[in-house]
């Protein structure tokens, strides 16, 4: 539930800000009558993200066992590289999104109207689709109850929340650091969702090595304990885990935990040394509340 809430939490805080940062340049450049327009490409990009994500859990039903564990096993490594890209992406790139965005929106006003219809759908259809899959996959891994919904459904509320405060003026956030920490435990998350994706495969007959396991601490963590619970939840941790998916969870955590702390922790903040000596530029503080 913990690791739902934080993808929701975070997915959900991009497309709020990313919202609240559009909104509000559109309110201070004078050009309100576009605001509709702006709505209807967020309401747009919603639904078919709702949509998306009934097609992931109602679609495969019917199908073969075989068939519905090669899907998700799939579906889960391609939502894991998804949430690596934006992972990366989203830490390195936070602190330049507000002048990313009014930049794009400058271009789409000058195009026409629905250039920021399309403008709108684009950018939060992206972090809508991304999360839906993501969300979808996490789910799976943790079992068929509701609490992976749940958790989501939170985390998207407080996301939508900070989003309004942010835009208001009442909240300032670091979106790097913000990103950065928690870019770190999605990492975690990601590499278990892929292990998960393993396993599904090796149940479809896809993969080998369904019955070599690497370890089984069933006895001492039982997966209806509430540790067992936790850690299924949390970090996806199977109590009987293959050779294939313990490889698959180490190679993958190790080099992008690597490669994310030297991209992000450490070479952007040297990049941006002179723009932050003027401008607080890792924090936003949209004008909404500056009318």
């Amino acid at each position: 539930m913990f690791a739902n809430f934080l993808i929701g939490l975070r997915e959900g805080l991009e497309a709020a800000l990313v919202v609240s940062i559009l909104v509000a340049y559109l309110v201070k450049t004078g050009r309100r009558d576009l605001l509709p327009f702006l709505w209807l490409g967020v309401g747009i990009a919603v639904a078919v993200s709702i949509g998306f994500g009934a097609a992931l859990t109602y679609g495969p039903q019917g199908l073969t066992f075989e068939a519905q564990e090669a899907i998700g096993g799939t579906l889960s490594i391609v939502a894991v590289g998804l949430i690596t890209w934006m992972i990366f992406w989203m830490g390195k790139t936070a602190r330049h999104l507000k002048t990313d965005l009014q930049h794009k929106l400058d271009d789409a006003v000058a195009a026409g109207k629905w250039a920021v219809v399309v403008m709108a759908l684009l950018a939060v259809g992206r972090e809508g689709l991304e999360t839906a899959l993501f969300l979808w996959a996490g789910a799976q891994a943790t079992g068929t109850t509701t609490k992976p919904l749940l958790g989501a459904v939170l985390g998207l509320a407080v996301a939508v929340l900070l989003g309004w405060a942010v835009y208001r003026g009442a909240v300032k956030l670091n979106l790097r650091v913000f990103f950065a920490w928690t870019g770190l435990f999605l990492i975690v998350v990601a590499a278990g969702v892929l292990s998960y994706g393993v396993h599904d495969l090796q149940e479809a007959g896809i993969l080998p090595g369904l019955h070599n396991l690497a370890f089984d601490v069933s006895a001492q963590i039982p997966p209806s304990s509430w540790y067992g619970t936790v850690l299924k939840g949390v970090f996806n941790f199977s109590p009987a885990t293959t050779w294939l998916e313990l490889a698959a969870w180490w190679l993958y955590l190790v080099p992008t935990l690597f490669f994310f702390v030297r991209t992000v922790w450490f070479s952007a903040p040297r990049s941006s040394a002179p723009a932050q000596a003027s401008t607080p530029a890792t924090t936003v503080t949209t004008p909404g509340g500056n009318r």
